[in-house]
């Protein structure tokens, strides 16, 4: 298990045990996380899990390919360390990686 900080849109933190393979979104979703909709359940066909990575991780976690960056391009006030949660596969590197939900989901 790896504790993965949510900080909504607020400012509210939620600090999570996420299981090692499982996806950031997939981690959210169990555990309640608000302003992550995940609409199309981790396939990548909609932007609806996108967040914004705490710069201090942005460079540790895996680089983002030209498919997902199509789908940040669409997403609500895209930034230059969004990422989609649902193409973030847990593991033990990740222990405390920081992600901030923006203010609503496209």
């Amino acid at each position: 298990m790896t504790k993965i900080i949510f900080i909504d849109s607020k400012g509210e933190k939620k600090s999570v045990e996420v299981e090692n393979g499982l996806t950031v979104m997939e981690g959210a979703v169990q555990n309640n996380i608000p302003e992550i909709d995940a609409d199309c359940g981790g396939s990548m066909a909609c932007a609806t899990c996108h967040v914004y990575v705490q710069d201090d991780w942005y460079d540790k976690i895996t680089k983002c390919e030209d498919a997902e960056q199509d789908m940040i391009d669409m997403a609500f006030e895209p930034k230059k360390n969004s990422r989609l949660s649902c193409q973030i596969i847990v593991n033990e590197n990740l222990e405390g990686l920081v992600v901030t939900t923006p203010k609503q989901q496209n």
